[in-house]
């Protein structure tokens, strides 16, 4: 499959696009500018030593793919969906915003629909699969793709995309689990997670606070 990361130039796409790559995957890295996005794409693959990864602009990048993840920070969000929203139709997409307080990190301030991912579904309509993931994986250990990553991550939304999603993430590595909580409605219990973990990383003056799910049976 191919998978576009929007504005994968920014703190996770890069980790995302490079284990993705790594793991055999098409990726292209998208970004509001075509040339940054061709940049950073260069970059990586350098850092790969093989030709995997393309860059491009946010639209043609989601018209290129399959698969659209979505690393905007909050504020670009809605402008970025409705950016893309033609190119998005009947593909899966897959939500990391997370609403955080411009100023505190260690909020959130959750849009009126509930969560990113349902503003997210609401954008869009209800002919693209919206998935809520990956909001809590730490961004600093993506980056180093032989970084272990001691993290769970739970994954709700669309029920016949959630599976293909899920398969993607295992992929990511590095100790990695997917783990599915439900439809797209539990982002408003996923997303502010992220903002506990940062206030656990500042406490702690560490960059890797992730979270385990126990107590589940062995699929």
């Amino acid at each position: 499959m191919k998978i576009a990361i929007l504005g994968g130039t920014g703190e996770q796409g890069p980790g995302l696009a490079l284990r993705w790559a790594k793991a055999g995957e098409e990726v292209i890295v998208g970004s509001r500018q075509k040339e940054k996005g061709e940049k950073v794409a260069i970059e990586l693959n350098q850092e790969l030593g093989q030709e995997l990864i393309r860059g491009t602009d946010n639209v043609t990048a989601a018209a290129a793919a399959d698969i659209i993840v979505l690393t905007v920070p909050y504020s670009a969000h809605i402008g970025t969906l409705e950016s893309v929203k033609e190119q998005c139709k009947g593909k899966i997409f897959v939500d990391v915003s997370v609403p955080l307080d411009p100023d505190n990190a260690r909020r959130t301030i959750m849009p009126e629909v509930g969560s990113a991912s349902e503003e997210a579904q609401q954008v869009l309509g209800p002919d693209v699969k919206v998935v809520c993931a990956l909001q809590n994986i730490s961004a600093h250990l993506l980056r180093d793709i032989n970084a272990t990553i001691d993290c769970d991550v739970l994954v709700c939304g669309d029920k016949d995309a959630r599976p293909t999603v899920m398969q993607l993430i295992n992929k990511i590595g590095g100790g990695i689990k997917a783990v599915s909580a439900g439809p797209l409605e539990a982002a408003r219990q996923i997303e502010p997670i992220t903002a506990l973990l940062i206030r656990l990383n500042i406490l702690n003056k560490v960059h890797s606070a992730g979270i385990r799910i126990t107590g589940l049976p062995e699929k």
